[in-house]
């Protein structure tokens, strides 16, 4: 369960969006701090015991608002569900692996938003640009070879 610190901290990050505190937005925020790219029935198996009325559908409820409100970032690689991060308002993209589906933070190889300029604006205003680098992750990219080796 939060801490008071904690749900003070996440209280106030609400209000300052512009969105009521509520429990289960507060434990959504909570639940996505420690990092990582969760989609939304990862964050509800991790919050039902605390929150035992809450359904699915009202945790993809709460991630919309806290998008919305840009307190969480939406990540959705192609083919796959769409991912949550607390990490927003950076300028960083994504590593992700094409076998287990593994996503991992990278920042900005140039530092400032947007890190890349398109040949042709047609006459948009850029502010961000996201990048999603495909690959294998290290563990994929041993076990392929441990395969491709025994295979040999």
């Amino acid at each position: 369960m939060p801490t008071t610190h904690h749900v003070t901290e996440s209280a106030a990050r609400l209000n300052a969006a512009g969105l009521r505190s509520t429990a289960p937005r507060r434990a959504v925020l909570d639940a996505l701090q420690p990092g990582g790219h969760l989609d939304a029935s990862e964050v509800y198996e991790r919050l039902r015991g605390d929150l035992p009325g809450t359904s699915l559908q009202a945790i993809y409820g709460v991630l919309t608002a806290l998008t919305e409100a840009n307190l969480v970032r939406r990540v959705t690689p192609a083919g796959g569900s769409a991912r949550y991060e607390a990490r927003v308002g950076d300028n960083h993209h994504h590593l992700l692996c094409t076998s287990c589906g593994r996503i991992e933070d990278v920042p900005c190889a140039v530092g400032a938003a947007p890190c890349l300029t398109p040949s042709d604006t047609h006459g948009f205003e850029i502010t961000t640009a996201e990048v999603t680098f495909h690959g294998l992750c290290a563990n994929c990219a041993d076990a392929k070879k441990s395969v491709e080796f025994s295979s040999n």
